[in-house]
């Protein structure tokens, strides 16, 4: 088997929304200091980005937002196309830093395509908001639109996309909504009570692609079990059915329960088994092949660096045990950025991440999700909604 591969370059730091804004890249920063520090990445050559090109970006934004997004540092906030807002404020080189984070996705996909790894992971992409005309949720340019077009140019014509961001995946979700060759799966709190204000049951894709949208809206305080319990009714048999080439997954880790911005309520411990689950899946769907890709999460110092130490750890084949301590000269690393916070001492928040499978006889409200989606979509891939064992 061809190896691991992992993209990252301190030049990603420079996709910076300023002041106080929750996107804060020293989420990145100290999610590399933490793998070092534990020997993650001990003899990993770094892959090194290009910004996206021009051509790159056309696949999912259009001439004139590329234009304004150049234009935007020069013309002041009064610019359109969702710029100069609170979410997605203006700051200097906006296109040059977006590009090279589409960049960095870029080069995982291309990577697996061209065979030099059959798993790859960018924990600075992830922009899965960022629509085709405008920016959207702190994302400039979709850099996992822009991916996942380019591998279906490029020798792919299944690519799954699956996306465990808090949030609904909602521009990835448009980009291909009438595309029956990509299946967009989210998980995500109920719209109905968090940004974007999509992503309910009913949203299954347009006429001749019915089915290629799948979504699973959570109630707020969701926990691991809750969470588990979803994602194994739903996403293995669409997967199973679907048999994509690729597996690309969003893997934000806001839906912690310490995360500032949503209310559900997982654990580092619950990310860390989403990982390996995600990584089983890409074995026995997908041969193998899985770019993973960072997104959404706003506790800086206690949840990001861990879950997303963990997610590297496990595209590598290099898992940590949940009671790895925490190493001292990255808790010495924070201090002096962060003297008040009270860090964790391991790399596990404790929790019990053991759950029952759907169609046990309970009847909860993650149920209700489940029940909803698999009978939105089950039948549109040959799947018995009410049966569990489809």
């Amino acid at each position: 088997m061809c190896p691991s591969a992992v993209v990252w370059d301190s030049a990603l730091l420079g996709y910076d929304l300023g002041g106080d804004h929750p996107f804060n890249p020293i989420r990145l920063d100290l999610t590399i200091r933490l793998a070092n520090s534990l020997g993650v990445l001990d003899g990993i050559p770094l892959l090194v980005p290009e910004p996206a090109t021009a051509a790159e970006l056309h696949r999912a934004h259009v001439p004139e937002y590329l234009e304004a997004v150049k234009q935007a540092p020069m013309v002041g906030h009064d610019v359109g196309h969702g710029l100069g807002t609170p979410d997605n404020p203006v700051f200097s080189d906006m296109h040059e830093s977006s590009a090279l984070v589409v960049g960095s996705t870029m080069l995982a996909a291309r990577t697996i395509a061209e065979g030099g790894a059959r798993r790859a992971v960018n924990i600075a992409g992830g922009l899965h908001h960022a629509m085709r005309d405008r920016a959207s949720g702190f994302c400039v340019y979709n850099d996992c639109s822009v991916a996942i077009s380019w591998l279906l140019d490029n020798g792919f014509s299944r690519v799954a996309y699956v996306d465990t961001d808090v949030h609904h995946g909602d521009g990835v979700q448009a980009a291909f909504y009438g595309d029956p060759r990509v299946l967009t799966i989210s998980l995500h709190q109920h719209p109905f009570t968090l940004f974007p204000g999509t992503g309910y049951s009913s949203e299954i894709g347009t006429e001749g692609a019915e089915g290629s949208a799948v979504n699973i809206p959570l109630p707020p305080n969701t926990a691991d079990p809750g969470w588990l319990r979803a994602f194994h009714a739903v996403v293995p048999s669409l997967l199973g059915q679907f048999k994509p080439q690729i597996l690309v997954t969003q893997c934000g880790v806001d839906s912690h329960a310490e995360d500032p911005l949503a209310d559900l309520s997982l654990s580092v411990d619950g990310h860390r088994t989403i990982y390996r689950t995600l990584r089983g899946l890409a074995e026995s769907c997908a041969d193998g092949r899985w770019l993973a890709v960072g997104g959404g999460g706003y506790q800086l110092f206690r949840v990001v660096p861990r879950s997303w130490t963990h997610l590297i750890a496990t595209v590598l084949d290099r898992d940590l045990a949940p009671r790895t301590p925490v190493p001292s000269n990255w808790v010495r690393t924070v201090r002096d950025t962060a003297p008040r916070v009270e860090l964790p001492t391991t790399m596990t928040d404790d929790r019990d991440t053991g759950f029952s499978h759907w169609g046990d006889g309970a009847d909860d409200a993650v149920d209700i999700a489940i029940r909803e989606t698999r009978r939105a979509v089950f039948p549109l891939h040959g799947l018995d909604p009410d049966d569990p064992r489809d």
